[in-house]
């Protein structure tokens, strides 16, 4: 998320190097914890350009409890971080980090593509760990390693190997927990839902104070959309993942005005009881396996880019038609 340049941005939120001084935007890094039943989200960190996710994420354990599974992208499936979650009784699927060896010709069979490892802990203490809590992690930590095929059309990546702290075959079944792992696209729909449906991708608060609070107010408007989603599922029986989001926040912005003017609270019911039906009759087509390409549909204004402060930046005419090379063209002369 980018929010206005202004100085005194600089001690909370960093900006990338490569810029210019008074040219870019300040960028805010968060990193967030849902529920992958209900798409509520359970807690988020801030954090500056620079911070790592791994180190943002420390902060967020403790919404974690005993029996909980956790689905993380390969960036948080490092030593510590998987010993944390087994020491506290917590389980984990991820993708495996590209940097770790992928041989299953070692660790014991427990059937195709599937073998249990056992990493050792490293020698040094990771970053991403406190030094209170790096000598209470075990020294070797036993894991599952499963090898899946995609062949989904559109899927950008046809094999993962996955590592998961479910051991048993016989209760966690690796194509079962192949498909748990695929449903953590939900969770990419989820932060769209945020930044894209919601218009959190730039702030418009001058001071750090005024961007934190309008980032928690864009969370908590977030949550009651999905407390209203669940409510209208609990009330028709309709599946959760069929309720459009931006719908839901199109119907609730057209019957909030009514509802706050009704002229008693029997009236407000009503109104509430129908906004509950206009959601869950606009649901959305299934549409397994569908393909989402990262592409933009509009297409920019051909303006020059800003890369000097505003009472620097001299401005090219037609920048359209401008070329840095153009010569001067001679009339032909015509021979003879």
């Amino acid at each position: 998320m980018q929010t206005p340049f202004f100085p005194q941005m600089r001690p909370r939120l960093a900006q990338q190097r490569m810029q210019k001084p008074g040219c870019g935007f300040p960028i805010m890094k968060f990193v967030g914890l849902f529920s992958l039943s209900t798409g509520c989200l359970l807690g988020a960190v801030t954090g500056n350009f620079y911070d790592t996710e791994l180190a943002l994420f420390r902060k967020l354990w403790h919404f974690l409890k005993p029996r909980d599974v956790l689905l993380a992208d390969r960036h948080f499936s490092d030593y510590g971080t998987l010993a944390h979650l087994c020491h506290q009784g917590m389980d984990a699927v991820m993708r495996m980090h590209q940097a770790r060896p992928k041989d299953f010709r070692r660790g014991r069979y427990l059937g195709p593509a599937d073998r249990l490892v056992t990493w050792q802990k490293p020698l040094h203490r990771l970053r991403t760990i406190g030094a209170k809590l790096w000598p209470g992690l075990p020294q070797t930590l036993t894991l599952r390693m499963i090898r899946v095929r995609c062949s989904a059309k559109g899927f950008r990546t046809r094999q993962l190997v996955l590592v998961t702290t479910l051991l048993n075959p016989q209760n966690y079944p690796a194509t079962e927990i192949a498909q748990l792992f695929l449903q953590l696209w939900n969770v990419e729909l989820f932060f769209r839902d945020i930044k894209t449906v919601l218009k959190m991708e730039h702030f418009r608060c001058q001071s750090p104070a005024m961007v934190q609070k309008e980032f928690f107010m864009h969370l908590i408007s977030y949550n009651l959309i999905r407390a209203l989603m669940l409510q209208t599922v609990r009330r028709t029986d309709v599946p959760l993942e069929r309720l459009s989001f931006k719908g839901s926040v199109d119907s609730v912005r057209h019957f909030s005005t009514a509802i706050a003017k009704a002229p008693s609270k029997r009236k407000a019911a009503a109104l509430g009881r129908e906004l509950t039906r206009v959601l869950a009759a606009d649901l959305v087509p299934t549409r397994p396996g569908r393909r989402e390409p990262r592409a933009l549909k509009r297409r920019p204004k051909p303006y020059s880019l800003l890369t000097k402060p505003r009472h620097q930046f001299v401005e090219i005419p037609h920048r359209g038609k401008y070329r840095a090379t153009t010569r001067k063209r001679h009339p032909r002369t015509k021979l003879p």
